[in-house]
């Protein structure tokens, strides 16, 4: 008998649009001999939708995830990957992928991620955390990022070279969220690392990945088409011994399940975390997924794997 799994897709936040494209590419890549796909979207409006994209209501996708099996979450941001699905599964008793509700409110809030990194002796980059009623009295004294303490996507961030762009960086970021992160500036390699708990509870790190960007990768960089990607990325093994186990150490004290990519800053005195993002972008053509490739596991195997070690 086939495995009923219902993919969710949408969301009530930024990244409607990645998250969509995620779902559909789950949905498309799950073996029909395997698995028997039930797709269900979550508008811009937070209205459920089934199949045929007809508004069905919390209610109505209750009674079709209870028809199911396995639940498939590809919902990226707020209300969905910060640990809101994982919530809703684990109190109608339904299996699910990926991380649980502690890990996915965890690695949304980057604030609390820094301070678990720190915890475990991971670096970070010295930052500030920032309020509508702190935003005020905070000025300007060298070049900074401000981005929303949990938007994704890169978006509503900015990179803040001289003092009259701090203004419009912190309204950007305070369109997305009520607290905002401003960091110092790292001058680093941009190097990403997924990994993989697999159903019998080992870990898979893939190769590394490298993004050379011309300043901060932006949403239009990630989703443009334009992005430059070295995979795998050139490092020396000491490098990428640092990164993987720097990668496996912010997974573990955050509590991830599933598949998370960790990105980070290699700098000349090691790796220093950017974020953690519990549910990335699952197309065949992101990143996490084409780390994947890189080692060995096809995308279709890395979603059986998921679907596999789906909380019980």
């Amino acid at each position: 008998m086939r495995t009923r799994v219902a993919v969710v897709g949408g969301g009530q936040n930024c990244e409607h649009d990645v998250s969509l494209a995620s779902a559909a590419s789950v949905a498309g890549a799950l073996d029909p001999a395997t698995y028997d796909v039930v797709p269900l979207t979550i508008g811009r409006d937070g209205t459920w939708r089934d199949r045929g994209l007809r508004p069905i209501g919390l209610s109505g996708a209750a009674q079709v995830l209870r028809g199911c099996d396995v639940v498939f979450p590809v919902v990226h941001g707020p209300r969905g990957e910060d640990g809101a699905l994982a919530a809703l599964c684990e109190l109608a008793g339904l299996p699910y992928v990926g991380s649980g509700i502690r890990p996915g409110a965890l690695a949304m809030d980057k604030w609390a991620t820094k301070l678990v990194a720190q915890a475990v002796g991971i670096a970070v980059a010295p930052g500030t955390l920032v309020t509508a009623g702190t935003a005020r009295h905070l000025r300007w004294t060298h070049p900074v990022v401000v981005k929303p303490v949990a938007a994704g996507s890169s978006q509503g961030v900015s990179r803040v070279d001289v003092p009259d762009a701090l203004g419009p960086a912190l309204e950007a970021a305070f369109a997305l969220d009520d607290r905002v992160l401003v960091e110092d500036v790292v001058v680093g390699r941009e190097v990403d690392v997924a990994v993989l708990r697999r159903a019998d509870g080992s870990l898979f790190v893939p190769p590394a990945l490298e993004i050379v960007a011309d300043g901060i990768f932006d949403y239009d960089a990630k989703y443009g088409g334009h992005a430059d990607f070295r995979l795998p990325a050139p490092l020396d093994d000491v490098d990428a011994k640092a990164l993987k186990e720097a990668a496996v150490a912010v997974f573990e004290a955050l509590g991830c399940a599933g598949v998370a990519r960790v990105d980070f800053f290699l700098t000349a005195t090691g790796p220093v975390l950017n974020e953690v993002n519990t549910m990335p972008g699952l197309t065949a053509h992101s990143q996490a997924p084409r780390m994947f490739a890189a080692g060995g596991m096809a995308y279709a195997d890395l979603l059986d794997e998921l679907v596999r070690a789906a909380h019980r």
